[in-house]
């Protein structure tokens, strides 16, 4: 497939700096079969369009999975009008459970495009997302990736597509927050992790470009006693601590840091994770300052983002962080099968690339060359503490502005 030629995206000067990709994990897998006419040939009839949903739902991130596919659910109902239609095409969603496990949720995929589904969603864990990738390109299948932020992914190939924010544009976010970075001193607080390393790549290479002095404090994913990495980052004096972490670990990290004076210490970065998380910073979350890829009501309550709040919570569902993701997903779904093709996966591709539209957050856009997602970002603030608690939106920051530089695809 060759890479059509696209215009400029406007970007703010912290995207003068380039990110280095992260290596990427190959995978071998099963030929699927040849795709047939178009949706808009008229010789597929109604045939049903089958759509995989490969996504944690259980393990460590079991409560982004279930927010995401929550999110996905509603956006194909508003999508398709309430009909489960796209194109005249019924949408048959079938979910399976990665556990955060590339091995799981490569062999779940390989299972589905043997059976023939030619679109794959989902991916809550960045190290599932960089096997999952792969092996879309190989068997030419759509595949759009959800929560999983790392920025690997963007422009990795044809096939792949993102449906939520990566980690670039966290850091933009956060960027906005700190002022002249010239000289100062920043520490990256992570996991190591896939997630983790991209989060400490990044923030080297936006604000490290811009003159900070980048290092970082890296947790294995299993500890659970963190207060040895929260002394080691007060030691190290730094004058901003950008914490990039996820799972079930984070209140046990919110407390290490309070108790060893790190929130006083200096200014303290993070982004603002789902409801069930406010409640764990306590009187703490007044010193943290936040970077947002969504809460409800961030969107200013747009049409679209009233449409998945209420469809989320028709379901029985409660909308959050990674709903947006889901319900995105499903509208570039949608989009592919009726601007493309109901079979053919390069005509689904050509449907995506470009398309701007209302999404949940506002206007986005999906960038050809390289299929970031260039989406608004917000800056909130915490008010409250324990079950009370909740975000106010502090700025948006249009979509150009923290837009990724772009990374065009290699085919």
């Amino acid at each position: 497939m060759r890479r059509r030629a696209v215009g400029t995206v406007q970007r703010s000067p912290l995207t003068a700096a380039a990110l280095g990709a992260a290596g990427l994990l190959l995978v071998g897998c099963t030929a699927a079969g040849q795709a047939g006419e178009g949706s808009g040939s008229g010789k597929d009839g109604d045939e049903a369009v089958k759509v995989g949903l490969v996504y944690s739902r259980t393990g460590l991130l079991a409560a982004y999975g279930k927010q995401y596919r929550d999110g996905f659910m509603a956006g194909l109902d508003h999508a398709t009008k309430g009909t489960g239609k796209a194109g005249g095409h019924p949408v048959e969603v079938t979910e399976q459970d990665d556990a955060g496990d590339p091995g799981k949720a490569v062999s779940a995929a390989k299972n589905l495009i043997g059976k023939g589904y030619k679109v794959l969603a989902g991916t809550t864990d960045s190290g599932v997302a960089l096997q999952m990738a792969p092996l879309a390109a190989q068997n030419k299948v759509l595949y759009v990736n959800g929560p999983a932020a790392t920025d690997a992914v963007t422009g990795i190939n044809d096939y792949t597509f993102r449906s939520g924010r990566q980690s670039y544009q966290d850091i933009l976010t956060a960027g906005t927050m700190l002022g002249n970075p010239e000289g100062k001193k920043v520490t990256v607080l992570a996991q190591d992790s896939t997630f983790g390393q991209a989060n400490v790549a990044a923030v080297k290479a936006v604000l490290g470009a811009q003159g900070a002095k980048v290092g970082s404090v890296l947790a294995p994913p299993s500890a659970t006693d963190l207060t040895p990495f929260a002394r080691q980052v007060k030691a190290g004096g730094p004058d901003l601590v950008f914490v990039a972490w996820a799972g079930a670990t984070a209140p046990a990290l919110w407390t290490a840091l309070d108790q060893q004076g790190v929130l006083n210490a200096g200014k303290v970065v993070t982004g603002l994770a789902g409801t069930a998380s406010y409640p764990v910073f306590g009187a703490a979350g007044a010193k943290v300052s936040f970077l947002a890829h969504y809460f409800p009501g961030a969107g200013g309550n747009n049409a679209v983002e009233k449409a998945m709040l209420a469809g989320v919570e028709k379901a029985g569902g409660t909308p959050d962080l990674f709903s947006t993701d889901g319900f995105t997903a499903a509208q570039m779904v949608v989009r592919a099968i009726e601007e493309g093709s109901a079979t053919d996966t390069a005509a689904m591709v050509k449907a995506l690339e470009g398309w701007s539209f209302d999404g949940v957050k506002g206007r986005q856009q999906i960038r050809a060359e390289d299929h970031a997602l260039v989406q608004p970002m917000f800056v909130a603030k915490l008010n409250g503490k324990g079950a009370s608690a909740k975000p106010e939106l502090v700025s948006t920051q249009p979509m150009d502005a923290v837009a990724p530089p772009s990374k065009p695809s290699a085919g």
